[in-house]
């Protein structure tokens, strides 16, 4: 039973609240409550949860050395030696050819989405993650093709449904704010040894971080607040109400960078985002006001 529940540590099952972004589709497009197109959604997330485990999978393989080198990361399945190599690539086959089989069945459109993410990501894992800046934009594209992803699953339904570009642009900066803090935690948590364990990190430094998160910080929230503005948004919910949602943004991002800086988290942006209480609160009410303001409207 403890190999299973090595095998399935290996998918990093923690790290799944990152695909929650598929669901933006099905929230914004106001189809929440419609059976099929939730079902949908969620079918949606369930593959993308294969599809991000087995890159995980193929990332540990890759970066055995240096994870053993790591005071955290050497305790995974892989690394720690609990789980073969030969077992550990048997399984990632498996997981992401599973991933891709069901993504086959929703729509071609998703399809093609998942099968980019896949790509894109093993290129991360391959060599992407080793140039500076680009490493970080690499990460956060996967965010982005999450979002379509959702799009494009429920356009196999409906082809009216649609995603406002400001909504992508929104995840892009989001997942770059998250990117460049996870960098800057890395910096302190491993000091004179970070480039050992990612070659990037010594093109980066502290101050060029800070420079780099104030300036997605600040795309953050101005994209976010000129999306629940725009004309097209208030015509399509009926109501310009969403701009009470902005302060809950921003105290979010606020909370993530003083969790990084005052209190060096940050490793795990997934950990942060389901056990920091403040952050958690500040998440939810923004849905349910959110949501109030879309559904009520």
């Amino acid at each position: 039973m403890s190999k299973v529940a090595d095998y399935i540590t290996c998918l990093r099952p923690l790290q799944w609240t990152k695909n929650f972004v598929v669901l933006a589709a099905v929230i914004f497009s106001r189809n929440l409550f419609r059976s099929d197109m939730l079902t949908t959604s969620l079918e949606a997330f369930g593959i993308f949860c294969l599809l991000s485990g087995a890159v995980y999978v193929f990332n540990d393989l890759i970066d055995l050395d240096q994870d053993r080198a790591h005071p955290v990361k050497r305790n995974r399945p892989i690394a720690s030696g609990r789980v073969s190599k030969a077992g550990a690539v048997g399984f990632g086959l498996v997981v992401a050819a599973s991933g891709l089989g069901f993504a086959s069945f929703l729509s071609h459109g998703f399809f093609m989405v998942c099968l980019t993410y896949f790509v894109i990501s093993m290129a991360y894992s391959f060599g992407l993650k080793h140039v500076v800046v680009l490493d970080v934009l690499t990460i956060s594209i996967g965010f982005v093709l999450r979002a379509m992803a959702g799009v494009e699953a429920l356009k196999g339904i409906d082809q009216s449904v649609i995603m406002s570009p400001w909504l992508l642009v929104c995840t892009l900066f989001l997942a770059l704010f998250l990117g460049f803090n996870k960098r800057r935690h890395e910096l302190d948590l491993l000091a004179d040894e970070a480039g050992r364990h990612r070659k990037s990190l010594n093109e980066y430094s502290k101050e060029f971080l800070d420079g780099m998160i104030a300036v997605v910080t600040a795309a953050t929230v101005i994209a976010y607040s000129i999306y629940t503005i725009w004309p097209q948004t208030v015509e399509k919910f009926n109501t310009g109400n969403l701009i009470y949602t902005v302060p809950f943004v921003v105290f979010g991002l606020f909370r993530y960078m003083y969790l990084v800086v005052m209190r060096n988290k940050g490793g795990s942006p997934s950990e942060i985002l389901v056990s920091d209480i403040p952050l958690v609160v500040d998440i939810v009410l923004w849905l349910l006001v959110a949501g109030l303001i879309l559904y009520g409207s």
